[in-house]
């Protein structure tokens, strides 16, 4: 029986209210010291931790008072603290440190979003929503169900979403696949594609709902694009165009090794893909995959592809920009602010989580990097922003041994740029000096 969303507020530590609302945060200034919390950043950037240790911190959103609100994915809570659905984390005195952390509900897993006076929560199989006034750093009143019954017990699980406000209040909705590439035996070697591919009716794209109205359900019908693998990234950008990022998919040379003999290509591909998703687009997944060499959408093995064939992907909507394969792009944000330079606003910053399936070469990743934009359109090379989250290298680089890997991206009202990450529970505040 699921438990009540709201079934648990602990305080780990509490200096005042949490209906206090906090000083203006444009009065703080807060010191850059020691060394920007192991990170490794542009010249003139300062990191400092604002919580440590919260639990499996995904995605994050902060209030216009500086409230901070991140989702738990569950966890180990016998190792670390207890079981919630999401955290709220207040700074009073603006030192740069959540000094009023809360934990509440028990369900947690990806999304977190503020929008017209509520606070948007990804429960897995639902989103739910909590009215918020502004000054409440706990929500008071019980949970609404926005989108029940979303599909997605197995596969990719994660609900991550976006919602535009201002304008429709669209609610658009990540439900990543459940293979890794529609095969009849998943990741069995030489298993052939499912074709067409059944998944792609619940699974596998962008779903649209709409974030006033409570108590909707789930159906195919509300698909708004499709073969997307996993866009775990989704953001609107100051165009108003949806964009996303998606995971591209695993194995090419371990199911594949007579069509791609080298572990070397495997690691390289396929990209990951940086998109700008309108109605109705189809991206190509499981059908095709991006190849690197290549620099276009190539047919997949599993449905007679070599690598070089791309027959089957000329209608599929080519992304916007692409980056090296298995860096596994988590959360996707466009710089609004001032308070970076000039360069930095109206482009794009994207977390990376970290690889795995690039061995046996160096797994990669780990790290935000930050896309220009202009108009929509990539304007040059990605470059790395943030790095250092590891805090290791070479063969001793695994997902498992990572200190710290980079989840969530929000904007702070001030232009501060928030970053949680979700092995070690770490909340990091990155500011210009």
């Amino acid at each position: 029986m699921r438990l009540p969303a709201f079934a648990l507020a602990i305080a780990l530590a509490a200096c005042t209210s949490d209906k206090t609302p906090p000083a203006d945060s444009s009065k703080s200034a807060t010191a850059c010291v020691g060394n920007n919390a192991g990170l490794t950043l542009p010249s003139g950037f300062c990191a400092t931790i604002f919580a440590d240790s919260i639990g499996h911190g995904r995605h994050i959103a902060v209030a216009s008072n500086g409230d901070v609100y991140v989702n738990l994915s569950p966890g180990d809570t016998a190792k670390g603290p207890p079981a919630a659905s999401f955290v709220a984390l207040r700074d009073t005195n603006h030192d740069g440190v959540a000094d009023i952390i809360k934990r509440i509900g028990r369900d947690g897993n990806t999304g977190i979003g503020l929008a017209n006076g509520f606070l948007f929560v990804d429960e897995g199989a639902r989103i739910v929503r909590y009215a918020r006034a502004d000054t409440e750093l706990v929500p008071t009143g019980a949970p609404e169900v926005v989108v029940d019954s979303i599909p997605g017990k197995t596969g990719h699980t994660a609900r991550n979403f976006a919602i535009a406000v201002g304008t429709d209040n669209a609610l658009y909705l990540n439900v990543g696949s459940q293979t890794n590439s529609c095969q009849t035996k998943d990741r069995e070697n030489e298993s052939p594609g499912v074709d067409p591919c059944a998944e792609l009716n619940t699974r596998a794209g962008i779903w649209k709902f709409d974030a006033t109205k409570t108590n909707q359900h789930f159906s195919p019908s509300a698909r708004f694009a499709t073969g997307i693998r996993n866009g775990m990234g989704i953001a609107l950008g100051l165009d108003g165009k949806l964009y996303a990022t998606q995971h591209g998919r695993d194995q090419l040379h371990e199911n594949w090794p007579k069509v791609f003999p080298t572990t070397v290509y495997q690691a390289e591909n396929p990209a990951e893909e940086f998109m700008q998703v309108s109605q109705g687009d189809d991206f190509g997944w499981p059908y095709c995959y991006y190849a690197v060499d290549q620099k276009k959408l190539v047919v997949a093995p599993e449905y007679g592809g070599d690598g070089v064939n791309d027959t089957r992907c000329s209608t599929k909507k080519a992304p916007v920009a692409a980056f090296p394969g298995h860096w596994a792009p988590m959360s996707l944000l466009f710089y609004r602010g001032t308070a970076f330079p000039e360069k930095y606003k109206n482009g794009a910053f994207i977390a990376f989580h970290g690889s795995w399936n690039r061995a046996p070469e160096p797994q990669a990743g780990y790290r935000v990097v930050f896309q220009p934009m202009t108009n929509g359109a990539a304007s040059g090379t990605y470059e790395t922003f943030a790095d250092g989250f590891a805090e290791s290298s070479g063969p001793a680089l695994q997902p498992g041994t990572a200190k710290h890997r980079p989840m969530g991206l929000a904007e702070a009202p001030d232009g501060a740029l928030f970053i949680t990450d979700d092995q070690s529970g770490r909340v990091y505040r990155i500011t210009k000096k």
